[in-house]
């Protein structure tokens, strides 16, 4: 029809049917006319081949600066963002449109295409049933999480299965330790049932930091008898390289943001305490388990079965409790019943918790605590193990050393009203 361009589809039906037919009977077939088969057997040439390429509407309003001043940025910083491109081109050239922007990244996304530095490749990976478990920890900051409206400073411990995508996240409230993983890693595998071939993890970094050359092989000896006690190979990834460990660090993320979502649903991210938390993480990871139950199913039948019971996942150390009324562990003051004055005992440390024994009898368990600073310690205060002294000597909470420390509340003002009482 007259005004009406052909399109190469109709050209391909017109060069199809003409090698059956003449060029008046091929044409109407292609719907158009037969004038225009004519032209179409002295050009061969496609429709979209004939189009002139668009040519620029506008002046290049980076001509001047692109060559002389953009390009040499890029040079010597090929990592820098193109928002901080545009400020300093903006600020060498205050009359500068800031309508440029959209030009400048498309140009300096061009440019890294063409003649940027290379990029690292991932390379996917396919994983067999059964084969690869991965452990990490991931800071959960962002979540802002608070227990009766304290803050909590924590992370979480991650495992997954690389074939089926099973998880299992654990929180950790003492920093990345050789304990945090014991647990987390055992926690994990007997909700699961059974023990993947390999296990992965990132070199344990935090959990070496400020160590002697006598603790770190302590360390790793004991990691080696806990990969020995489940028959499984472990390995590391090179330390920093993230997409080693890929199948779990981009997990991260997602669960971080399942998280997050449920957060927002829930309206608050205060729990009431630290059990409700717990549940709360657990649940979430239950919903995305379920989503991936057949694959889980398919690679528990490949997984090796888990020994007749769990492992240590714990260290022990022994202390002695002073006149004080307490002991030291690891830069932490935490209280202890008088009686026990003068007594050594055998404490088992957990991420959250210590157990002390007397020999073999268990008398006291603790929340465990955590320096205040690099250079300041810490206080775990029970005033049961010392308000019976308090009573006799009141005057010796005004300067007392741990006044302000105690179960989230003001303990002085706690161990006051209790002498009162």
């Amino acid at each position: 029809m007259p005004g009406l361009h052909i399109t190469d589809h109709q050209m391909r039906l017109y060069m199809s049917f003409r090698q059956t037919h003449d060029t008046a009977v091929a044409a109407a077939k292609a719907s158009f006319s037969t004038a225009t088969g004519y032209r179409i057997e002295n050009d061969p040439r496609l429709p979209s081949q004939k189009k002139a390429p668009r040519g620029r509407r506008r002046p290049d309003p980076l001509a001047e600066i692109w060559d002389a001043e953009v390009v040499p940025i890029l040079k010597a910083a090929p990592g820098i963002r193109s928002i901080a491109v545009f400020d300093e081109i903006r600020r060498r050239h205050p009359g500068l449109n800031p309508n440029i922007r959209r030009t400048l990244e498309r140009r300096m996304r061009t440019w890294r295409a063409v003649e940027g530095p290379e990029r690292d490749v991932i390379f996917r990976q396919q994983h067999e049933p059964g084969r690869l478990g991965l452990s990490d920890f991931t800071d959960t900051s962002e979540l802002c999480i608070t227990i009766a409206g304290v803050a909590l400073d924590h992370r979480l411990y991650h495992f997954r299965l690389a074939f089926s995508g099973f998880a299992h996240a654990h929180v950790v409230l003492g920093g990345e330790s050789f304990v945090a993983l014991a647990e987390g890693l055992q926690n994990a595998l007997w909700a699961l049932g059974g023990v993947p071939k390999e296990h992965r993890s990132d070199s344990l970094s935090a959990a070496y930091r400020n160590l002697d050359k006598t603790a770190k092989d302590d360390l790793t000896q004991r990691y080696e008898g806990l990969m020995r006690h489940y028959g499984m190979a472990p390995t590391r990834n090179n330390r920093g390289i993230a997409h080693e460990n890929g199948s779990i660090e981009s997990a991260h993320g997602h669960l971080k943001r399942a998280l997050k979502d449920a957060l927002l649903l829930r309206a608050s991210s205060d729990f009431e305490d630290l059990d409700s938390y717990r549940a709360f993480v657990d649940e979430i990871v239950g919903r995305r388990n379920a989503h991936n139950r057949k694959r889980i199913e398919l690679e528990r039948a490949a997984l090796t079965p888990l020994p007749t019971r769990r492992t240590a996942d714990y260290e022990e150390k022994l202390v002695t409790v002073t006149s004080s009324g307490g002991f030291v562990l690891r830069r932490v003051f935490y209280t202890a019943p008088s009686r026990l004055i003068g007594h050594r005992l055998r404490v088992r440390i957990y991420d959250g918790r210590l157990e002390c024994f007397l020999g073999s009898t268990p008398v006291m368990t603790l929340k465990r605590g955590q320096p205040a600073s690099d250079k300041k310690g810490g206080h775990v205060v029970d005033y049961r193990h010392v308000i019976h002294a308090l009573r006799k000597k009141p005057m010796a909470l005004n300067n007392l050393a741990y006044r302000a420390q105690g179960d989230g509340r003001t303990a002085g003002a706690g161990a006051r009203s209790r002498l009162r009482g």
